[in-house]
């Protein structure tokens, strides 16, 4: 994450951004990876960040493409967080090894404070339609959760919709879990979530 802006709107920053990936690149083709997830950080103005978004990722996944190695882009805030404009990127970069990894629970566009992460989301796009949307171009995908009730379903988002979500685009792949709840140490979390996701899928 802290490698560039790949949809910045400064031309020398962004090849500059694209880059300082390269050695992941390879890192993860010496690891026998698939992927390696990327941010598209940049510009706010949707129209530049599309434009801008799309250059950075295709110079990236050039470079990746000889590797076997594709680029995932996750919905991580800001403008990647609108998964129509996030597909409208990976339809004009149109290549094989870029792709997107839809998470669950990363949907706030706009925060009420940029500065404070905790301070609460302004603008959220609706996380149901926002995998839908992301699902065809999705190369692994992350299960996001928060808190679980006393039945083991997850308080703010409907997994077995979710999941028929997934099934229905035909996806075939991983199922990543991510656990940022409080209420749980990290093992438990994973672990509950893991169940959840096995008992929404029977």
């Amino acid at each position: 994450d802290g490698q560039g802006d790949l949809a910045t709107s400064d031309t020398e920053e962004r090849k500059s951004a694209v880059e300082n990936h390269f050695k992941w690149v390879d890192a993860a083709a010496g690891l026998g990876c698939h992927s390696i997830r990327v941010n598209l950080s940049g510009s706010n103005d949707p129209g530049e960040w599309v434009s801008n978004a799309v250059d950075g990722l295709t110079q990236l996944a050039t470079y990746a493409k000889d590797k076997n190695i594709n680029i995932i882009v996750e919905n991580h805030g800001g403008l990647s967080s609108n998964a129509a404009l996030l597909a409208e990127v990976m339809s004009k970069v149109n290549m094989d090894n870029c792709g997107t990894l839809p998470d669950f629970g990363n949907f706030c566009i706009r925060r009420n404070d940029p500065a404070d992460y905790g301070s609460g989301c302004a603008e959220m796009y609706d996380i149901y339609q926002g995998v839908t949307e992301l699902m065809p171009y999705a190369k692994a995908v992350s299960a996001k959760s928060y808190n679980f009730d006393e039945q083991g379903n997850e308080t703010k988002i409907d997994y077995p919709r979710m999941l028929q979500i997934v099934k229905d685009a035909g996806y075939e792949g991983f199922i990543g879990v991510e656990y940022e709840g409080r209420e749980l140490s990290e093992a438990e979390g994973i672990m509950a979530t893991k169940k959840l996701l096995q008992t929404s899928m029977e």
